[in-house]
């Protein structure tokens, strides 16, 4: 398969590639423990997939932010902060 028309670079097939093993992770997981869910600071109920998707949408938005107000900052600062972001997710939310 002919995938040259792609602007593909190491940086993007490791996104990818960690989003299909969090999904993958995901799935074994609700195979292995079924889901419940669970109410937290949020005042809604979630399931991991649900903490999962604001995860994922909370770091994108504190990457735009990052590229808003320290420009050509390394965006390291951003990705640790989204790690934070996340941990405190699914242990809270």
């Amino acid at each position: 398969m002919d995938l040259s028309w792609m602007a593909w670079t190491w940086q993007s097939a490791l996104f990818f590639s960690a989003l299909f093993l969090a999904l993958l992770v995901m799935t074994l997981l609700a195979i292995r423990f079924p889901e419940t869910e669970r109410i937290g600071v949020l005042r809604l109920p979630t399931t991991r997939g649900d903490r999962l998707f604001l995860t994922l949408v909370g770091s994108a938005f504190i990457h735009l932010g990052w590229l808003a107000l320290a420009g050509d900052a390394p965006l390291w600062g951003a990705s640790l902060l989204s790690l934070a972001f996340g941990a405190a997710m699914f242990r809270w939310a």
